[in-house]
Order: structure tokens, then sequence, then C-alpha cells
């Protein structure tokens, strides 16, 4: 989840907490005798407490803060302002979000249940100590578990797109473990074989060997060249084809996503193909995009690949997978910039045209 709502979630939740204790705040403020000061000492417990269960998880705390309250402060106040239902209320509006299954809801229906049990011992009727406390309960659980669902639906959301991100990761290794595994296993078992007949044929027909290791030779030439092409991606990456999936898999995560691009071939069509598929997972691991944009044109000799999305927010830096991309240009006499506006992140790649 991005820290900005989760911090923003935060803020609301303590404003309500803060909330809750307002009137019983000012029905200590109002109590005439020194009492007061106990009231005062119950209510600062009760701040801190709710800080330290919001930020280490100590649920404990906050309900044993919540007990040693009610004669620190229910005894207190005006009768009309019923001090300790707002401090009952507070803990059902609370118990929901702070815990899960069906604790959440005994909790709640206890913490009413309490404020009813706490109402004669400072001398009021428990039905309206329950219904205040009911009241204020549900407000909470109103204003807090919706935002708080939603947050949940986003981290969701984001663990999701992540998780998508790392399976195109793992089937383009899978994809490379294939191409390696086609290119090699064919031929080491020919080379195999051949050096093999070389050996047997040493003594009794020595032209013959020297061609079977000489065509092992070759046939092991040709392997590693085939190998280093499939490393630099020449056999399998087809810009038009990386374009298409691309598209398919940034609207899959729910990424706007437009492409105008012209014809491209050679050499510098699989050099900005393999630059996209690291754009491509650049979107989808390091931002929360609403939309990206791919612009390829010809212009003055070069052609320029631009990918443009929002939801960045971090500073624009150059990654191993920049560091990768500029080297493997640097080849083709191209070269990668990034830039970054606002939320804006822009990545343009230049090759020969």
């Amino acid at each position: 989840m991005n820290d900005l709502p989760l911090a923003a979630l935060r803020g609301a939740l303590h404003v309500l907490w803060a909330g809750t204790l307002v009137v019983p705040l000012i029905a200590v403020l109002r109590e005439p005798s020194a009492g007061r000061w106990f009231g005062i000492l119950g209510l600062l417990i009760l701040a801190v407490a709710y800080v330290v269960a919001l930020r280490e998880a100590r649920l404990w705390v906050l309900v044993a803060a919540t007990l040693i309250s009610i004669p620190l402060v229910a005894p207190f106040g005006p009768d009309e302002l019923s001090t300790w239902a707002w401090i009952g209320g507070g803990a059902a509006g609370f118990a929901p979000l702070l815990l899960s299954g069906v604790w959440r809801w005994m909790a709640a229906i206890g913490a009413v249940v309490l404020s009813g049990l706490v109402a004669p011992f400072v001398g009021h009727y428990h039905t309206t100590y329950q219904m205040i406390a009911a009241a204020v309960g549900l407000t909470i659980i109103a204003m807090a578990g919706l935002p708080m669902w939603f947050a949940g639906l986003l981290a969701q959301a984001r663990a999701g797109r992540e998780a998508r991100a790392e399976l195109a990761v793992s089937e383009e290794r899978l994809r490379f473990a294939r191409d390696v595994h086609d290119l090699l296993g064919h031929r080491l078992t020919v080379i195999a074989l051949k050096a093999e007949l070389a050996g047997r044929l040493a003594e009794s027909d020595p032209e013959r060997s020297a061609a079977e290791a000489f065509e092992a030779q070759r046939l092991a030439s040709s392997a590693l060249e085939e190998v280093r092409d499939a490393v630099h991606g020449y056999r399998a990456v087809n810009l038009p084809e990386q374009l298409e999936a691309v598209r398919n898999v940034l609207r899959e995560a729910g990424i706007r996503c437009t492409v105008t691009d012209v014809p491209v071939h050679g050499e510098n069509a699989t050099q900005l193909a393999l630059a996209l598929r690291e754009a491509c997972t650049n979107v989808l691991r390091h931002s929360h995009a609403t939309w990206c944009m791919i612009d390829v044109a010809e212009e003055d000799g070069e052609v320029r690949m631009t990918v443009t999305n929002d939801g960045t927010d971090k500073p624009a830096a150059e990654g191993n997978g920049i560091r990768g991309m500029n080297e493997r240009l640097a080849a083709v006499g191209g070269h990668v910039s990034v830039e970054r506006s606002a939320d804006v992140f822009t990545l343009q790649v230049v090759v020969p045209a």
C-alpha cells in the first residue's frame, strides 16, 4: 500500500479516538472536586495506551487502560454528560477495527455491555450508557471501517500487481531456459557422439577421425554463437509482438495503455524490444500507474521509443535495468535517458535509424 493513504488512514483513526475523549475530558474538567485529577490521569493513560496499541499491535494495553479508566474517570463530571459512556463507545467502535474474526464483534458487544454495568456504579441508568456507547461505536465503525476496507483492497491490488510482475519475470526465465535447452541439448549430444567416434577412429582411420573432430569443433562454435544470440534476445524478441504483449499485460494489470509506433527492423528493433520489456517490468514493479503511453517514432536519422507512465513515487535513478539497457544499446550507438516530473516517469530509448 502506498504510504500516503496509510498515513491518512492512521491520522483519521487518531482523530476519531481523540473525538471519543472530548466529552469525558470536558466532564472531568467540570468536576468541582479534586477528583478531576484522577479523571485527567485516566484519560491520559487511555490516550497513551491507544498510541501503543496502534503502533505496536499490543491490544491488551488498550484493554487494560480501558478497565483502569473506569474507577478513575467514570465517577466524575456532571450527570448529563454520561462521562464514561463515550469511552465505552470508543472501545466498542475500535474493537472491530483492531481485531479480526468473530472476536471483533464479541469485543464490541462486550464494550457496550460493560458500559451498562458501569452506569449503576456511578448512579446512572444502564440503558442510557448502553445507547450512547452503541451510537458512538456504530459511528466509528461507519467512519473508519469503510476506509480501512478500501485500504485493504488497495493493498491486495498492489500485491496482485507485484505477483503478476514476478510471474512475468518467471515466465521469461522459463522461456530463456527452454531456448537454451533447445539450442544446446541436440548440439551437445551430437558433439559428444562426434568426439567419441573421433577417439575410436584415431588409430584405424586417422583422416576420418580428424574430420569428425573438425565437425565437432564446428558444431561447438555454431552452438556458442547461437547461445550468444539467445542471451542477447536476437532469436525470440520481435518489436511488434513485444508491443502487443506489453499492451495486454498492462491492461490486465488495470493500466490504460496506448501505443503509437512506426515500423522498425533489424538489430535496432530487437534492442528496442528488449528495452520495452525492461520498461514494462519497471512500470509493474516500481510504480502504481493508472496509465502508460508508448511512442515509437523516427526522426532525424534516429528511432526514439518513449515510455511514459504516472504513479511513480521515487526519484529518477539509474538502476541495474537502466544500466543494462545502456550497455546493450551502446553496441549499436544508442542510449537511454530517464526523467521524472511530479509523479510522471519518462524513459526514452534512442537508436540509429
